[in-house]
């Protein structure tokens, strides 16, 4: 996408390009910031991915990054880039509002450790991206700031929780925004808008709150699969977030101590391609994003076999005990504050996981449950090693219709067998991302990458190989023009 002039508008260029521009004075922050600010105006009233904008204070926050260019100091990498943060995620002075009615009051006294780290490394914090009611769905929509649209097709969820964080990206309102993920909240949006996703390692970025009046107990689920990350239009971009983000944090229950490091592959690995686990048909969309997939990685010289690994399988089952079973403890909650659309599409996912568990999952099974995660993990470690990755869909289907949750416990059904790529990750904790491979039937395809614990650069090295032979476009929004 270009301009007048031939150039690709200030919007449509890459985190690293903006800061690269910002350094070298070839345009300033204030200028970016402009730019961004019209491209939210002109296409977030169509989306609704971004839901608390506030244009003077993120001048104000240009201008003070223009002034520390003038005086010759350092730069971070992130300098002057606008980025955007998720609603259910503490930012100082704004709503943690959860897209809950009674919590838009919740204003936040402090940063949430990835936030902070986001704000040091000079990222101009731009705008509020929305997500469902509790980020329990895989739709974006809840009843204080209502529903996201998917830039490709109003029709189509632009996916869930992150779906805000995706949408935004994908229409070039941020080149990068900040997600969270315990069941594929990162990377099955950038899946839907046709963006990058990466779920990093458990307790690479830290999830750590600042502290309140009230000390929240989390669940141990949210403790050993919910993680922070980064969206980006590119790979360049995911990388340059990620590195951002990563926070050593002890305050974080899972927070590592020390920075690990995150340098290049050296060379090409092996690809163990995985297309099934026996619990979903893949749609012929999907087969063809992982052909196109691994015949890009063969091209670039990556040893590519396709495999069975049924541990993936159980993984993803174990998801619906784990998480559902402790989400059920927080029912009460989610009675009295969320919307119709979560109580409705937890119901239906209870209804489904009971087929594979019992109506009730008695203690001794969950208990068992969380043994079995552990020789899990053990086992995909010991098959990835320091020279293996994995190419899995990221669902079995094409990003779903719009509210598919709400459509009844059959199509629940559906919804989650399908979604064993993103089940499965949480469980055990390992790094994923979702890499678009083209346009197939008007929506975005993509293809998921796993890796071992703290390889995140093997990821984003197979990552570039496959964008750098996708087609890449902008979704024109010709829906919202007809309309």
């Amino acid at each position: 996408m270009t301009d007048s002039t031939g150039e690709k508008p200030l919007w449509d260029r890459s985190a690293a390009e903006l800061a690269a521009g910002i350094r070298d004075k070839v345009f300033s922050a204030t200028e970016v910031a402009q730019a961004f600010l019209r491209r939210i105006e002109e296409t977030n009233p169509a989306l609704n991915a971004l839901v608390d904008i506030r244009p003077e204070e993120a001048l104000a926050q240009a201008a003070a990054a223009d002034k520390t260019v003038a005086a010759g100091e350092a730069l971070e990498p992130l300098h002057g880039v606008p980025v955007a943060t998720k609603i259910n995620t503490s930012q100082r002075g704004y709503a943690s509002s959860h897209g809950i009615p009674a919590w838009a009051g919740a204003v936040a006294q402090d940063d949430a450790a990835c936030i902070a780290a986001l704000r040091r490394a000079g990222a101009n914090l731009m705008g509020r991206s929305n997500s469902p009611a509790f980020a329990v769905r895989w739709f974006t929509g809840n009843d204080l700031h209502g529903t996201t649209l998917n830039p490709w097709s109003s029709a189509h969820t632009p996916g869930g929780s992150s779906g805000g964080a995706a949408a935004a990206v994908a229409s070039g309102m941020v080149p990068i925004a900040q997600g969270n993920d315990i069941g594929g909240s990162i990377r099955f949006p950038a899946y839907c808008c046709g963006a990058v996703g990466l779920r990093p390692t458990m307790g690479l970025v830290s999830g750590s709150e600042p502290g309140g009046e009230v000390e929240f107990d989390s669940p141990l689920s949210f403790q050993t699969m919910a993680v922070h990350g980064p969206l980006g239009w590119t790979v360049d971009d995911v990388r340059l977030a990620l590195n951002a983000m990563v926070t050593p944090d002890l305050r974080d229950p899972v927070g590592l101590p020390m920075r690990p490091p995150l340098g290049e592959s050296r060379r090409p690995v092996k690809v163990a391609v995985v297309r099934d686990v026996g619990l979903a048909k893949s749609h012929a969309a999907v087969e063809a994003a992982l052909d196109d997939a691994a015949g890009w990685l063969g091209e670039a010289g990556y040893e590519v076999e396709e495999v069975e690994l049924p541990l993936l399988g159980e993984a993803a089952r174990l998801w619906s005990l784990l998480l559902y079973e402790e989400l059920r403890t927080m029912m009460p909650e989610i009675e009295q504050f969320g919307d119709d659309t979560v109580r409705i599409s937890l119901a239906a996912s209870f209804a489904a996981a009971a087929e594979t568990w019992g109506e009730r999952p008695t203690l001794d099974a969950y208990i068992k449950g969380y043994a079995r995660r552990g020789t899990l993990i053990t086992r995909l470690q010991q098959y990835l090693g320091d020279e293996r990755i994995l190419l899995t869909p990221v669902s079995a289907e094409p990003p779903f219709e719009q509210d598919a949750d709400l459509a009844g416990d059959g199509r629940v059904r559906e919804l989650l067998a399908a979604q064993w790529p993103m089940q499965a990750v949480p469980v055990l904790g390992f790094p994923a991302m979702s890499v678009p491979t083209g346009i197939r039937d008007g929506l975005p395809s993509g293809v998921q990458l796993i890796g071992g614990r703290f390889r995140e650069n093997l990821l984003l090295k197979a990552a570039t190989e496959i964008e750098a032979r996708t087609p890449r476009t902008r979704p024109s929004l010709a829906w919202a023009h007809s309309g």
